[in-house]
């Protein structure tokens, strides 16, 4: 079986975060790995607005941070887990979790959520999963939250 040593975990504000959370660090306490987790928000709707970049992305990362606080406090202070982040950017954002934040940490795994596009719209702009399966030079397990819910792991 395959060990891991740098897990990242992408993170989508939405209904699958907290599964793909559970996943990536019951993985990571099992592998002794480190931890990133990252989030972009998607600049799209915002780039003719001149919103501030860096005040966004600050407040998703305090939103995360939040969210997550009783996974991210015990995998803190989990000694199996070495390290554990949180960033968050904004941009396009399979590009950007690509390009800004999976290819520079260079994780063994890739985890991410699966979401429910609509077929009009998947046909538009595609998956944030599939690309990163096709697109990624690791692993990429593709949670599905209702899968945990059956199937708890903690």
């Amino acid at each position: 079986m395959a060990r891991y040593n740098k897990i990242f975990a992408a993170l989508d504000g939405a209904q699958t975060q907290e599964a793909v959370a559970r996943r990536a660090l019951s993985i990571a306490h099992d592998n002794n790995a480190e931890v990133l987790f990252g989030h972009v928000i998607d600049s799209v709707p915002y780039e003719a607005n001149g919103i501030d970049f860096a005040a966004l992305t600050d407040d998703g990362l305090q939103r995360i941070e939040e969210e997550l606080e009783p996974y991210l406090t015990r995998a803190r202070n989990d000694e199996c887990i070495p390290k554990l982040d949180v960033q968050v950017r904004a941009g396009r954002v399979a590009e950007s979790l690509i390009e800004s934040l999976i290819d520079p940490y260079e994780p063994d795994l890739v985890i991410c959520g699966v979401r429910g596009l609509s077929n009009i719209k998947y046909a538009f702009v595609g998956s944030v999963s599939t690309q990163l399966i096709r697109n990624v030079k690791c692993d990429v397990l593709v949670v599905r939250p209702e899968t945990l819910e059956t199937h708890p792991q903690d």
